[in-house]
């Protein structure tokens, strides 16, 4: 069951300049401190006061009022002017927070981002204006402006006429679809895959099968509106099956959360005006001509009339409205892969025409990252056969890379996996990943110092014949059992946090098992032990080196204890073996001895 919600920003353009111009004319336009006396007095006073005066004792000072003169000067004035009780000395009233944002009873709600605008400023008029053709026209209005019936399409010169001080600003159209463009990623990101800018006033959002990670249609309705009221922007937000249906409710609806039920979108749309269908101009004048006003007047109009009086295209805004016709959303995609493609006039099937199209490729899709700023780390190679079938290579670089040299080098390298079959007729090339490439600092080499050398092409070039898992480099892991200490970190990482105690160059993958073992309890060095089927005479040892197990990993290690010891046999090779348990309690182990590492 498909659902989709159509966001209605009605005064974007408006509130998006008001938001912009804020804190200056908050600055032009402070509030005056309120000059009244405070009561700091709660009775008897611990701090004598002599002949000076507390910060705030005010009442005995001559001259000044009395308390009873404040509260009857205060109460004279009007409710909307009087000042709050924490302002007259009245401590035990808690302060309002100045972070937190207050729902509203509709939703919305009011912060530090969505402050209102001094009076002065967001009651005087203002428009803003573009120029369409040789005529300026007004587009958008303030409510102020709205109230002295200046309307979007009024030209703007008979509004500068009609109000002299009017504040006429130049619209942008622009920064408004910047706007919705950075709101739609934002939705993809946190609200749902499916995303899509509608007009200039709103966005599209496929909710199908997502409004429950966010406690039902309602609620999410609600997140929505109380988010864009503490930017500062008023929104509202319709629910239907059909884009058609939730863009006519939100635009032409009463409320700001308006919900059609599953299969309501006739009933829901019917007392709608035709200009909710998004028709065309001319398909509204002609309808204004027949006296149709209503969409619950073309519901029951047969479609051949119909069509030839509004014309096909109003016929399909309404099937798309009410379900008969499927009206996608195309989804705004983040992140814009770059592709480079070659259609054949005829199908390849060799090695050397294979080589030569994969060489223009690597052309165009270099000129494509060069004009983004980008380089490739991760490229995919798809050959469309003529049998339907694909055949896709894959390849990446251990860093970002733009040398189209070394690109083809490793496609060249993969050659031989493409299967052609009966021959390949389309070739695509895309940069699944790519990351940002600047350009590298030359001073050093025209100075003729000495420069490290870029190894990242003989890794891509080792990669591509022994593959990717081949390559790697050791890096610490924390962990305090040595066997989880390590881990595989890519050929290019420069690994960091090496411990500062003793390690062997070459750590078995399993501790071994060691045999005939003859060792001092509990705190000596084996001095024989048989590893391999081959017997170990040690001559030298050091240790023990005490390491606990993990409990926190695996309740079997509880009171587990490994004693490490570094050890040299008569022929000068050197090991590290460890005993489970502490020579002591058995419950610690079981005093088996393990070969676990090689020095040298």
């Amino acid at each position: 069951m498909r659902r989709v919600a159509s966001l209605y920003l009605p005064a974007l353009a408006i509130e998006r300049l008001r938001r912009t111009e804020r804190p200056y004319a908050q600055r032009l336009e402070p509030r005056a401190p309120l000059q009244l006396p405070v009561d700091d007095d709660p009775g008897a006073c611990s701090v004598p006061r002599g002949g000076g005066w507390r910060p705030g004792a005010r009442w005995a000072r001559a001259g000044a009022p009395t308390r009873e003169q404040v509260e009857l000067e205060v109460s004279a004035l009007p409710p909307h002017r009087q000042p709050p009780p924490r302002e007259l000395g009245r401590r035990s009233e808690a302060a309002d927070h100045p972070f937190k944002a207050r729902p509203a009873a509709d939703g919305t709600s009011t912060g530090a981002a969505g402050q209102a605008l001094p009076a002065a400023i967001a009651d005087k008029p203002l428009v803003l204006t573009l120029a369409l053709g040789r005529q300026v026209v007004i587009i958008a209005a303030s409510p102020a402006a709205l109230a002295l019936g200046l309307m979007p399409g009024m030209p703007a010169t008979q509004a500068r006429a009609l109000v002299p001080d009017l504040d006429v600003r130049p619209a942008d159209p622009a920064g408004d679809q910047r706007f919705l463009h950075d709101l739609a990623l934002y939705a993809v990101r946190r609200w749902t895959p499916a995303a899509a800018v509608c007009g200039g006033d709103g966005i599209w959002l496929d909710l199908t099968g997502t409004t429950h990670l966010f406690g039902g249609e309602r609620r999410f309705c609600k997140r929505v509106v109380r988010l864009l009221g503490r930017l500062g922007y008023t929104a509202r937000i319709a629910i239907a099956g059909t884009p058609g249906a939730a863009y006519a409710r939100a635009r032409h609806g009463r409320a700001a959360i308006d919900i059609t039920p599953p299969g309501g979108e006739v009933q829901a749309i019917a007392p709608l005006p035709l200009a909710a269908l998004r028709l065309e101009p001319g398909a509204l004048a002609a309808a204004a001509r027949f006296g149709i006003d209503r969409i619950a007047d073309l519901l029951p109009m047969p479609r051949g009339p119909l069509v030839r009086r509004l014309g096909a295209s109003a016929v399909e805004r309404l099937d798309q409205a009410i379900g008969r016709v499927a009206e996608p959303i195309v989804p705004l995609v983040p992140f814009a892969m770059q592709v480079a493609e070659r259609r054949l006039m005829e199908p390849i099937s060799t090695a050397e025409p294979i080589a030569q199209v994969m060489s223009d490729l690597v052309d165009d899709l270099i000129r494509h990252l060069q004009e983004i700023g980008h380089g490739v780390r991760t490229l995919h190679l798809v050959c469309h056969k003529v049998d339907g079938s694909d055949a896709v290579i894959a390849l990446g670089t251990s860093s970002a890379t733009r040398d189209g040299k070394h690109l083809l080098r490793l496609l060249s390298l993969r050659i031989d996996r493409i299967d052609p079959g009966l021959g390949i007729e389309v070739m695509r090339l895309k940069a699944v990943r790519t990351e940002p490439l600047a350009a590298a600092p030359l001073g050093g080499i025209l100075a003729d110092d000495a420069q490290p050398t870029d190894v990242a092409p003989l890794v891509d070039q080792l990669a591509g014949r022994i593959g990717a898992s081949g390559l790697f480099k050791v890096g610490p892991l924390e962990s305090d059992v040595p066997e989880r200490a390590l881990q595989r970190v890519g050929p290019l990482d420069a690994p960091a946090g090496w411990p500062s105690w003793a390690r062997p160059i070459r750590m078995l993958a399993r501790p071994e098992l060691l045999r005939d073992v003859l060792a001092l309890l509990p705190d000596h060095p084996p001095r024989r032990f048989s590893w391999r089927g081959e017997p170990h005479v040690v001559v030298a040892g050091d240790g023990p080196e005490r390491i606990h197990g993990e409990w926190w990993v695996r309740s079997g290690e509880v009171w587990a204890v490994r004693d490490y010891f570094r050890v040299e046999d008569e022929s000068g090779a050197r090991f590290w073996i460890f005993r489970r348990g502490d020579g002591i309690d058995g419950t610690t182990g079981d005093l088996s001895w393990y070969m676990h590492g090689l020095f040298g």
